[in-house]
């Protein structure tokens, strides 16, 4: 029968083993190798061969750790284009708003143009019939005629009113409907749970269905997302809708804190927050809110909460600053940042 081992040892010789058979692939001691058993087969030292295994492991791990990773960028890639493409689709919407915006203000003033030449176009009609009766009943003079047409004399179009400034009047216009907010959330760093607005000015939590890839960037264990502006300095407001999350947390962090795993809050976080466990570098807030506005004097080392509805101040964090800022937002349900022109 075929030796086989148990243990170091060869079970039918007692004898160490050293040798690997290559044709029965299990390891022999040298009394094997002389045997009948194993004529013309050819061995390799044992160390050998577990090098080899040894090896082998390693670069079958290799292998499927490049498979992961090929898995990871392939769904990266794809992840991307689904960016640009929803980006761009975006892009033309916004874009053909304003196109549509401008196309109505060219048909509007182009409309009043053609309804004061018409108006015109009538009265100068009224008075050259006027002009035709009193000439039939020759009832006045050549001065007569001549004065009352002074009298009644029609007006030409009034060009500056339509050609007048008209890109800047139009922008003006314009500004009714565009909004600026202070803050635009950056998706790269939303964790996968949390879905943003088109116009990135808003987050709720939901179990997204296509899972961005777990970047860097991207926070991995809290719902959280960033700002996508960094500040270094400068005075910088915004004003957050909290009403529709029950549990909220909002305030600045720096570009170096934590993101991955649930060291997030241990440090460098300035936040207030409401019906949370305490966490260091964070304020409870008792009161039930519906918005909060975030000031940062990032120059005099200092982060106010205040409520801008009844203008009470919640909270301020004193500090020196030294490092990249980053708006920072904890949404349990949702939460919006305010346009400026609805503060």
């Amino acid at each position: 029968s075929v030796p086989t081992a148990l243990g170091p040892f060869c079970s039918l010789h007692s004898e160490k083993l050293k040798l690997f058979c290559l044709e029965d692939k299990q390891p022999v001691c040298l009394v094997c190798r002389d045997s009948q058993q194993h004529d013309n087969h050819k061995f390799r030292p044992i160390s050998e061969v577990e090098e080899l295994n040894t090896a082998l492991k390693s670069l079958q791990e290799k292998l499927q750790h490049n498979e992961t990773m090929k898995g990871e960028f392939e769904k990266t890639v794809q992840h991307i284009k689904s960016q640009a493409e929803h980006t761009e689709h975006q892009i033309k919407q916004q874009f053909e708003k304003l196109h549509q915006f401008l196309r109505d203000e060219e048909e509007a003033t182009i409309t009043a143009l053609r309804e004061e030449e018409e108006q015109k176009k009538q009265m100068m009609k009224e008075k050259l019939e006027e002009m035709n009766r009193h000439i039939s009943a020759l009832s006045h003079t050549i001065k007569d005629m001549e004065e009352m047409m002074r009298a009644s004399d029609v007006s030409l179009i009034h060009v500056p009113r339509y050609l007048g400034n008209l890109p800047f009047r139009v922008w003006k216009k314009m500004q009714d409907i565009v909004q600026n907010t202070p803050v635009i959330l950056d998706p790269n760093t939303a964790h996968r749970d949390l879905a943003l607005s088109d116009d990135l000015t808003s987050v709720r939590n939901c179990r997204n269905k296509q899972p961005p890839p777990d970047n860097p960037e991207r926070f991995d264990y809290y719902h959280c997302v960033l700002g996508s502006e960094s500040f270094n300095s400068g005075t910088h407001c915004w004003d957050v809708e909290v009403k529709q999350s029950k549990y909220w947390r909002l305030g600045v962090t720096t570009a170096s804190n934590q993101r991955k795993g649930c060291d997030c809050f241990n440090a460098d976080v300035w936040s207030v927050y409401q019906y949370g466990r305490s966490l260091r570098s964070g304020f409870r807030v008792e009161q039930y809110l519906e918005y909060v506005r975030v000031n940062l004097d990032y120059d005099r080392g200092t982060v106010s909460f205040s409520d801008p509805v009844n203008h009470t101040h919640l909270h301020t964090f004193t500090a020196t600053f030294t490092h990249t800022l980053f708006p920072f937002f904890y949404c349990s349900s949702s939460l919006r940042i305010l346009a400026i022109n609805s503060q």
